[in-house]
């Protein structure tokens, strides 16, 4: 069986307005889905480096306590958390290797 959903937890946190720290959470692996919709998405149309945070808050099943994952959230996140998440994303779904399609080459 393919694992579908993977656990974190965020180097730094992302703090609410309450200033509750939430650190752990899970991922899982991205649909065509949802990269077409995040690069639809009219923010991304405007500014292409926000592709990343439509599509994490799209793969970003838990975080913490918070009851739902918005590009707000994504936003509010330290850019050491960014970063890891965006590591995490590209490791789980194995962006940027090749894949051989039968009959070319």
């Amino acid at each position: 069986m393919i694992q579908t959903e993977y656990d974190f937890k965020l180097p730094g946190g992302y703090i609410d307005n309450r200033g509750q720290i939430h650190r752990d959470g899970k991922m899982r692996l991205a649909t065509a889905a949802d990269e077409i919709e995040a690069a639809r998405a009219p923010r991304v149309l405007s500014n292409p480096e926000y592709m990343s945070v439509v599509l994490l808050s799209k793969v970003i099943t838990k975080l913490g306590e918070l009851e739902m994952i918005t590009p707000k959230i994504i936003e509010g996140l330290f850019v050491r958390d960014m970063d890891f998440l965006k590591n995490m994303y590209q490791t789980i779904n194995d962006v940027g290797e090749q894949v051989n399609v039968i009959g070319n080459g």
